[in-house]
């Protein structure tokens, strides 16, 4: 773990890696952040004595709380070099795949795509304090699509995976627990002892109990690639559509991707009722 990463800090101890993003102004995914994850997970998948990777934010705000808009092709090319092909979606299953055992450790918001990665990972920890979790992809006219609608349905079952798709409203982190979205919420000052306890515990089992168990829970509950295929394509279909490139810029004019608009994101999406392909162009 030589190299320095732009965009993640990264600390190894014995055979756990704890990596901190910190891609300002606020950890939205673009094409720097996604190189830095390839190759963490490209270098950590290669050393062997590593077992475990536990992924936080250096922003106390912000997790992740979605994809720069801005930037779609960009990061899509970006998560080519893992996935094999131009997707998010497939580029977050192989993180599911990988060897290593993944936790995110989550403090502030986390929306789209950012949910999509923390839901990638095999375990989700959470402060009750500051976490808050949401999908805003309806209010701006398309899918989730790196993996969302697959493993919120999941995770959460239906009635409560449409609630969760379709309100484009916020969740704490208490909340969050109780519907099946992440492991459990803690108090702030409880969750680093906790997950740095529990990720030496797995780092020092036998690499071969670890990997198998992991494999096949995936071969249980992890979606077929073909279906985060479709997703994606979905995504991109609805993303080109007249109505999402009028919201996403009504959006964005009242402060979409900014820390300080972004703080009341519901409130934000409220304001782009009315908005259509024929209200933004008049």
């Amino acid at each position: 773990m030589s190299a320095t990463l732009e965009t993640i800090g990264v600390r190894q101890e014995q055979g756990v890696v704890f990596a901190s993003l910190q891609a300002p102004p606020m950890n939205l995914i673009g094409p720097e952040l996604v190189r830095d994850l390839v190759a963490l997970i490209e270098r950590s998948e290669a050393d062997e004595s590593l077992q475990v990777l536990v992924f936080s934010s250096a922003d106390p705000d912000y997790f992740i709380p979605h994809v720069d808009v801005n930037r779609i092709a960009e990061y899509r090319q970006a998560a080519a070099k893992l996935a094999g092909e131009p997707s998010l979606g497939l580029l977050f299953r192989r993180l599911s795949e990988s060897r290593l055992v993944t936790i995110a450790q989550i403090t502030g918001r986390v929306g789209g795509a950012g949910s999509e990665f923390v839901l990638a990972c095999d375990m989700r920890f959470a402060a009750k304090e500051s976490a808050i979790f949401r999908h805003m992809e309806p209010a701006l006219g398309t899918i989730e699509g790196a993996g969302g609608v697959q493993h919120l349905t999941r995770l959460l079952g239906r009635g409560r995976a449409l609630e969760v798709l379709l309100s484009a409203e916020d969740y704490d982190a208490d909340a969050a627990e109780r519907y099946g979205w992440i492991n459990r919420a803690l108090p702030a000052a409880e969750l680093d002892p906790f997950v740095r306890a529990l990720a030496h515990r797995i780092s020092a089992f036998p690499r071969g109990g670890v990997r198998s168990i992991k494999a096949r829970v995936n071969a249980i509950a992890l979606a077929p690639a073909d279906d985060f295929r479709r997703d994606s394509d979905l995504f991109l279909e609805n993303v080109r559509q007249p109505e999402a490139q009028a919201r996403m810029r009504a959006a964005i004019e009242r402060g979409f991707q900014t820390r300080e608009g972004e703080l009341d994101l519901p409130g934000l999406l409220a304001g782009l009722a009315g908005i259509t392909a024929a209200s933004a162009a008049s």
